[in-house]
């Protein structure tokens, strides 16, 4: 892959995160040069049914930058969750840092802004976050430079972050055995997601893969870590050479069968606002069920 700022020689530190709740892997990642580091997919905890937001998972990624004298310079989203709630503004008040997420967010804002009937004053436009990334974005963590992927297919706004030899691909792919996510939330396309994992996959056979998420298929122990050349051998969904016609209905039979994410509904409301909960006109707290919309 060419045009981009690769360095495999570079070898960044990085320590996961997982929420057994969500089954998401939240990562910081130091620059190996400086005490610079970023935050990738950091997770909120909610009780829904008591509605009820604590930061217990946050505050173990705070306590572990402070601990390390790290500085945060970046919180990545990878994409719009629809499974978990993000930490995003709750880590940046804490430690500073600039949040950023894919450019296509506003695509995901206008879609999701007329299902839970978002008025005039939800901004569509990716103003609650600091940065969003174009296909092939640079920028740096400490010395470290590092880069983003479009990669669509999941939602509009899938992103793969590139740092030194480690890229963290959100839900473009799971580990070998866990294969792909799924690609029929609105916005979502079986073959977009196709060509995504082909882009990844044409990375350096030794790029460190990180998942935003594992489920422990056939009950072996939880894994977020893999390699570009391990997808492409092993993994159950594209790699052997599986075409996209072959990958397309696999993917699509597949959906069909997929239950709903039971927290899709918070998840987004709070999500395309950068990890901030709506609020009520008194300003209250507030979260809207729509009824039949998703």
């Amino acid at each position: 892959m060419t045009g981009y700022p690769l360095n495999l020689n570079l070898r960044p530190e990085v320590e996961a995160f997982f929420d057994p709740a969500t089954n998401t892997i939240s990562y910081v990642v130091k620059d190996p040069g400086s005490a610079a580091c970023a935050v990738v997919d950091s997770v909120m905890d909610i009780d829904y049914a008591a509605g009820r937001i604590t930061h217990d998972s946050a505050d173990r990624i705070i306590a572990f930058i402070r601990d390390n004298g790290l500085r945060l310079e970046w919180i990545i989203e990878t994409h719009v969750h629809a499974d978990h709630l993000s930490a995003a503004p709750f880590i940046q008040e804490a430690l500073g840092g600039k949040v950023g997420i894919g450019e296509k967010i506003t695509v995901v804002q206008d879609t999701f802004g007329k299902i839970f009937n978002e008025g005039t004053e939800f901004q569509r436009d990716g103003s609650q976050f600091d940065a969003l990334f174009k296909d092939g974005d640079t920028y740096t963590v400490g010395g470290m430079a590092c880069f983003a992927l479009h990669t669509p297919g999941h939602t509009p706004a899938c992103m793969t972050h590139v740092m030194g030899d480690a890229a963290f691909v959100g839900d473009t792919l799971f580990m070998p055995d866990g294969g792909s996510a799924r690609a029929d939330f609105p916005g979502g396309d079986a073959g977009e997601l196709y060509d995504s994992i082909q882009k990844v996959l044409a990375l350096p056979g030794g790029m460190r893969l990180f998942m935003c998420h594992d489920y422990g298929p056939n009950g072996r122990e939880i894994r977020w870590e893999t390699t570009v050349a391990d997808e492409k051998a092993h993994n159950i969904h594209v790699g052997g050479g599986r075409t996209r016609e072959e990958f397309v209905a696999m993917r699509q039979a597949r959906d069909a069968t997929l239950s709903v994410p039971k927290l899709i509904i918070p998840s987004l409301q709070v999500n395309m606002r950068a990890g901030e909960v709506p609020k009520d006109p008194d300003g209250r707290p507030m979260l809207k069920v729509p009824v039949n919309g998703l």
